[in-house]
Order: structure tokens, then sequence, then C-alpha cells
């Protein structure tokens, strides 16, 4: 059991949660745990050590070498600042695919166990509310269809000036999701004691606005 109160947002790739979750963190005064990008930073320094990253021996024992730090938003490995570098399309390919790995999931618990500290967390992630923190005070499925996150990404990497094709990003996004539901462990599934909530409709602020309500109905139970 957690000695602090968890919110774990769950959803699939390009949901918006991310986005979402530090919001809530943020408005909460929590610490913030992005899992996805600990998926991205192993698959980063796999590449870069030249380790294929369906190696899973190889993979799993390269991120027990890692030094990972979250400073304010800036993502450190090893003390140096890959935050850019981490956030491209093709490591987020990669962090699909390490992220299949039984024995890279379990090395990476304890760490993310050590994000949860006083006051509170907010953890956003595919396994949060299922595995990692299953006494989660509030557990959120946040979700859209697969064409709205392809948009949603569409826009995101024209606005940072870098190349995209909806119809490559759409491709990409639905082999993501059936990786993420597919895998032996901790697949992409909803708790059961999770509240759904689809973004199709609705604005980041308003998504916020949801979660901040939801837990301040828990406050005042």
């Amino acid at each position: 059991m957690t000695n602090f109160p968890v919110i774990a947002v769950d959803g699939p790739s390009a949901s918006g949660k991310g986005t979402v979750a530090q919001l809530v963190a943020t408005k909460l005064g929590f610490h913030y745990l992005d899992s996805g990008a600990l998926y991205r930073i192993v698959a980063y320094a796999a590449k870069q050590n030249n380790i294929a990253w369906d190696n899973a021996l190889a993979v799993t024992e390269c991120a027990k070498t890692l030094n990972i730090e979250f400073v304010n938003e800036q993502v450190l490995l090893n003390n140096l600042d890959v935050s850019s570098e981490i956030r491209t399309e093709a490591i987020g390919k990669g962090a699909s695919q390490v992220a299949v790995h039984a024995p890279l999931r379990a090395t990476l618990v304890d760490l993310q166990h050590k994000f949860c500290k006083a006051p509170g967390l907010v953890a956003d992630g595919r396994d949060m509310g299922t595995v990692i923190f299953p006494d989660a005070v509030l557990k959120i499925f946040l979700t859209a269809s697969t064409e709205t996150r392809a948009q949603r990404r569409y826009q995101q990497l024209l606005a940072k000036n870098q190349p995209a094709n909806y119809e490559n990003i759409l491709q990409d996004l639905t082999e993501r999701d059936a990786r993420d539901k597919g895998r032996a462990s901790a697949p992409l599934t909803m708790a059961d004691e999770a509240t759904l909530l689809e973004t199709d409709n609705l604005g980041v602020s308003e998504a916020v606005d949801y979660i901040l309500q939801k837990y301040q109905v828990l406050l005042n139970t």
C-alpha cells in the first residue's frame, strides 16, 4: 500500500493523458510520474548502445545501469537533459517495442514506486491503476478514438515544425494499440474500478476539471 494518495491516469498513446495528468498534479501540488518517459528513455539508451529493441535481456540489463531523474520539466539521463531526444516519433515506436518485455517492466516497478512522495502523486501510463499503483485512490482511463488521437499527434508535430503524415501516424497508433493491448505483461486495460473519460469532444481544461472534481468528491466522502 502507498502512504500517500495516488491518482492513476491510464490510456492509449496520444490520448492526451500526459498533458492532463501533469496539469492535475500542478493544480493539486502533487508529484507527477510520466511512466511512458521511462520506456522512451530505455529505448533511447538502447539505441545509443546499439542494442536491438527486441533483445529483452540486453534492454533490461541496459536499463539497470541508467540514472533517471525528472527535474521540473526536464528529463535527465545520467545527468544529461534528453527531454527533446526521447520525444521523437522514432523513439516513441521504440518505447512501445521495449515495453512488451516482462523483465524490463519488472525492473522499472521499484523506480516508479519511488515517485510516490508527500503530498501525493499523479501517475500516467498504461498500467498505473492495474499494476503499479493498484491501490490508487482514483483511477481514470482517459481515451479517444484512434482518428482523434492521430489528428492531435499530427497537429503537435506540425506545431514543432517536425515532418508529419496523418495516415502514417494513424497506422502507427493502430499498431501501438495492438502491441499495448496484446502484450503478455501488464497489457493496456481499464481497471475494474476506473472511470472512463472519453476526450474526443473534451478540451484539456475540461478533462482536468473533471478529474479534480472526482478527486474532491472522494475527499468529501
